[in-house]
């Protein structure tokens, strides 16, 4: 899993208008009214894994194999500092929902990535919207994936 996490992290933080991208270890929620990072942020971590036998290998160690399922959980977030009320000039109401664009960026780069030679292709299964009330714009969006031979 370190191997996932990291690989996705550095895929991640290729993407223009993000400026951190980290592990998930709880920055946006132990830390207010100023979590430790930069906005906009993208968090991550591998969620929800279950295992399963697919054989026998003597020549590895352990030698029963097993695949895993998981779930990669990517969190954006982003502090809205700008006007977005339809009145607003549209440059500030571009702005102010830069983060719908950040997360189609996400999609594009993970939708079908690989992480490792050990993992299948990520497929996105859920978004939903993190309801929060110190200013932060929130979404938590979920790709399911595989490892073999672990």
């Amino acid at each position: 899993m370190k191997e996932i996490i990291e690989n996705t992290q550095a895929y991640l933080a290729s993407i223009p208008g993000i400026k951190y991208v980290d592990e998930n270890w709880g920055q946006l929620d132990l830390y207010s009214p100023a979590p430790p990072v930069q906005f906009p942020c993208v968090l991550i971590d591998v969620i929800n894994t279950r295992f399963s036998d697919i054989g026998l290998d003597k020549q590895a160690q352990p030698q029963n194999r097993q695949m895993s399922n998981f779930i990669l959980e990517v969190r954006v977030a982003d502090i809205k500092t700008t006007n977005s009320s339809a009145r607003a000039p549209l440059n500030q109401r571009n702005q102010a929902r830069h983060i719908f664009d950040l997360m189609e960026d996400i999609h594009v780069k993970l939708q079908g990535h690989s992480a490792t030679s050990k993992c299948g292709k990520f497929i996105r299964t859920s978004q939903n919207r993190v309801q929060r009330d110190d200013g932060i714009r929130e979404y938590v969006i979920l790709y399911s994936g595989d490892e073999h031979n672990v």
